[in-house]
């Protein structure tokens, strides 16, 4: 059966499946990525996961995989198939595509950005299915974002497109990592709630979801906080609206799993900020913790299509 490896690699874990031709996965595996053993241990791990499921493939499907896709944080050059730099992996400028090519023998390989592979998975067959524009924003540690455009998701010129969660919402505000002031990720995001709530309740160990039940309980301390992250996250995607006009905007991360105690208050706050601007669809990730694998699979699937094209091109 003909099948590709996809591969999803996180700052601690990396979550892999063997994806057969319509999507389906046909097998599934985790493994940590051994950051605490440096970046090159994760280099290994990574290229020793992926021979690990070639040999799987090949044992239980007839042959070994026809591609791969593989999806990673930070920067990411996938027009080289570099994996330019991550601070939670610690690894700078590491040509990921070749070293997994030459480990796979020979298969070809598509490298991808992470939230933007996830991205392309929730547009294509997930939330934003049938949306010619979607934008794709996950709330968790930080903020990110993915614009797809006709099936495709953009990287722009420099591999920076969607970063939505640098976008100044709060002028002077909090200080942010990337050297500005007032960014929406030191708002909105899981981190965020989670370090404003713990702060206000008093409790060290308190998070985002601890918030968002005390919302749906009533607590006033809580829906204050919760308010704020809220409208900041409607400035930001007003900005982002206005500047892209998707049809669809699918919201994931940990945050999202509050549900109705996020969706409903977000999309009045959105509805209440536009003038001219057409209000999108605003709607919960469908794809969970799968979408960084299935959006590795089309990365690779797409790849594959690409490389029999030319195969048969004169």
């Amino acid at each position: 059966m003909r099948h590709v490896i996809a591969l999803d690699v996180g700052g601690t874990g990396m979550k892999a499946a063997l994806v057969g031709a319509h999507g389906e996965l046909l097998h599934r595996a985790r493994r940590a990525t051994g950051r605490e053993r440096g970046p090159d241990a994760v280099v290994e791990h990574i290229l020793g996961f992926a021979a690990e499921l070639r040999a799987y493939g090949e044992e239980h499907y007839g042959e070994p995989a026809s591609a791969a896709g593989v999806a990673v944080p930070g920067i990411v050059d996938a027009e080289r198939g570099v994996a330019a730099y991550s601070a939670n992996l610690g690894w700078r400028d590491v040509p990921l595509r070749d070293l997994l090519a030459a480990r796979l023998g020979g298969v070809p390989v598509a490298l991808g950005h992470d939230v933007r592979t996830g991205g392309l998975a929730e547009g294509r067959i997930g939330a934003g299915k049938g949306a010619d524009r979607f934008l794709f924003v996950p709330l968790g540690t930080g903020i990110a974002g993915a614009i797809g455009i006709d099936g495709r998701v953009e990287a722009g010129a420099h591999g920076f497109a969607g970063e939505i969660g640098h976008i100044v919402v709060r002028p002077g505000g909090a200080p942010c990592p990337c050297g500005q002031t007032g960014c929406l990720e030191r708002y909105a995001s899981a981190a965020a709630v989670t370090e404003a709530w713990a702060a206000v309740s008093g409790d060290p160990e308190a998070d985002a979801a601890d918030c968002a039940k005390a919302v749906a309980s009533g607590n006033p301390r809580a829906e204050t906080v919760w308010q704020e992250a809220v409208a900041a996250l409607a400035d930001g995607l007003v900005t982002a609206l206005t500047l892209l006009d998707p049809r669809t905007i699918i919201i994931g991360g940990g945050l999202a799993e509050a549900g109705e105690t996020l969706f409903t208050p977000l999309r009045e706050a959105v509805e209440g900020r536009i003038t001219f601007q057409k209000l999108p669809t605003i709607v919960p990730a469908a794809l969970g913790d799968t979408a960084g694998c299935l959006g590795a699979g089309l990365l690779a699937w797409d790849l594959l299509l690409t490389t029999d094209r030319m195969e048969v091109t004169p």
